[in-house]
């Protein structure tokens, strides 16, 4: 199945959905399913609300962190460059500030922390 149109609570469309699940309402999807000639009409819900702390970080935003970069990943040692990373040929390795890389592809990366 396809999906084509995702809506969000208040767009076009999902008014009636509002009025049944409210503020619990988190989109609403259409598919499309080319074997049975079908669109459907489905909805994404919130069933419970609790209280939740977020882990602390693992680093802070100055910790120098080592990246592991494998030679034909070019792209990816395009983006450590960009940020601000030193390749060090005896290690093999990239070192960039952690809250440049924060939130990016390249956090995957990560090797060890320095300090």
């Amino acid at each position: 199945m396809k999906t084509r149109l995702i809506l969000k609570p208040g767009q076009r469309g999902t008014k009636s959905l509002i009025s049944k699940y409210g503020d619990d309402l988190v989109c609403v999807r259409y598919r499309y399913d080319p074997k049975t000639r079908q669109r459907l009409k489905t909805i994404e819900l919130i069933i419970e609300r609790k209280e939740w702390e977020p882990p602390p970080e693992k680093f802070s935003a100055e910790t120098l962190v080592a990246l592991k970069i494998e030679g034909y990943e070019t792209e990816l040692r395009k983006k450590v460059k960009e940020a601000g990373g030193i390749w060090k040929p005896d290690r093999r390795l990239w070192f960039v500030q952690y809250g440049k890389i924060s939130g990016t592809i390249l956090e995957k990366h990560i090797y060890r922390c320095i300090g």
